[in-house]
């Protein structure tokens, strides 16, 4: 099936984040396989928002819970899901991955000065990580990564928050819950 969406017109950041709740809508518009649509999210977010903000953002993707670890161990994980730019670190535990561990976004404007930073890419020095939330439990995060200190702030927060709520719901989540 061909996705249902139009290309972004959007000339600031709020405006592009109303854009893309409604292509994300498209893409995922009679598609529920999560790794679909999150490979599918991932490539609107990274290319539209380098469009938009014309910031060195150098990776967006998802991690989502790590199923090979029993349900019967007390440590969760997150394993590397769909994404756009560089490799990535495979593994995340919770317990290093704060979005995650406390299941609130983490909008860090400088990783050098974060202490839960991990260092998957030298050339980072912003990102931030919203926590995907299902039932209450956390399933994965939505991390987007940025060249440049303050590379995402509170209209980023807001508009990662909107697209990763409206995730968790169009999303059949078989294989990560």
């Amino acid at each position: 099936m061909t996705p249902n969406i139009s290309a972004s017109t959007a000339s600031n950041k709020a405006e592009f984040y109303q854009d893309l709740e409604l292509q994300i809508q498209g893409v995922t518009d009679g598609q529920r396989n999560w790794v679909t649509n999150l490979a599918n999210s991932s490539a609107l977010i990274y290319h539209g928002l380098r469009a938009v903000t014309e910031k060195p953002i150098n990776w967006v993707g998802f991690y989502v819970l790590d199923q090979s670890i029993p349900p019967s161990s007390t440590k969760e994980a997150l394993i590397l899901g769909p994404f756009q730019g560089k490799v990535a670190c495979t593994n995340i535990d919770f317990v290093c991955g704060t979005a995650a561990a406390e299941a609130k976004t983490m909008l860090v404007k400088d990783v050098h000065e974060f202490p839960g930073h991990i260092a998957c890419d030298a050339a980072t020095n912003s990102e931030i990580v919203v926590p995907l939330i299902l039932d209450g439990r956390v399933i994965g995060v939505l991390d987007l990564d940025c060249e440049v200190t303050e590379g995402f702030d509170e209209v980023d927060q807001a508009g990662l928050e909107v697209v990763a709520k409206y995730l968790v719901q169009a999303c059949d989540w078989r294989g990560v819950i």
